[in-house]
């Protein structure tokens, strides 16, 4: 079996484990579970992030040239590191307009701004989680709530920083740290994107403005010397008076 085929058939599993590893996180934290319930909990997180791990370490051993395959699918890295990211996939359909030919610059965009979006409300919920788990029992700590907790995750996203809500341990200042890197990270790229789409349709109304590029005059060139051709082939058919 290659990588290609071992991929294909561990999406719809690794998709359910996914969402069966987002459903015991959340439960273990919101519910603040305890004895046998938490276990339980504990036990299904372990059990489909190790799947994740399984399939990231199967996948990088059936690769022909595995540090080539390493390079090329680090995104693959992360949805082994985070498995719930994996769930951005469901967000596929809203990348496709019924209807509608739009170009190929047109298709990334939207579909950077989709999972771009998606990828920020899951780094929103899980930041949320680990920040209340962290911080909840903690002494003089502030974020001991869930509403809290996703109140101080959506300020630090958008490096507003209130400050009314700070975590007062170590691993909830390192929770903070990835959620601000994070956020700026996707700040830029759906910056970077809607730029494009400006530019684009700026340029649609200026196309007399644009330099021709080197393979558009090597096609004129090449359009003029046929004619040429053709022209000059004509005037030697033609008989002699």
């Amino acid at each position: 079996m290659d990588e290609s085929t071992w991929h294909k058939r561990t999406q719809v599993p690794l998709m359910v484990a996914s969402l069966a590893y987002l459903v015991a996180y959340s439960w273990r934290v919101i519910a603040d579970l305890g004895g046998t319930p938490r276990t339980i909990a504990t036990a299904v997180i372990a059990i489909t992030w190790s799947m994740f791990i399984a399939d990231y370490l199967v996948r990088l051993m059936l690769a022909e040239h595995r540090w080539q395959w390493f390079r090329k699918h680090l995104g693959a890295l992360t949805f082994a590191l985070i498995p719930v990211l994996r769930l951005v996939h469901l967000l596929r359909f809203l990348t496709r307009v019924p209807g509608m030919r739009p170009s190929a610059a047109g298709i990334l965009r939207t579909q950077i701004i989709v999972y771009g979006a998606g990828a920020a409300v899951v780094l929103i919920y899980l930041s949320s989680l680990a920040v209340l788990e962290a911080e909840r029992y903690a002494p003089d700590a502030t974020i001991t709530s869930f509403g809290i907790a996703i109140w101080w995750a959506c300020v630090t996203v958008t490096t507003t920083g209130y400050g009314d809500y700070t975590p007062v341990t170590d691993g909830g200042r390192w929770v903070g740290v990835g959620l601000m890197f994070g956020g700026v990270a996707l700040a830029g790229i759906i910056t970077a994107t809607l730029a494009s789409w400006v530019l684009e349709r700026a340029s649609r109304t200026r196309d007399d403005e644009e330099p021709a590029t080197r393979a558009q005059v090597r096609e004129l060139t090449a359009l003029v010397a046929q004619l040429r051709a053709e022209r000059d082939g004509g005037r030697d058919d033609r008989p002699e008076a």
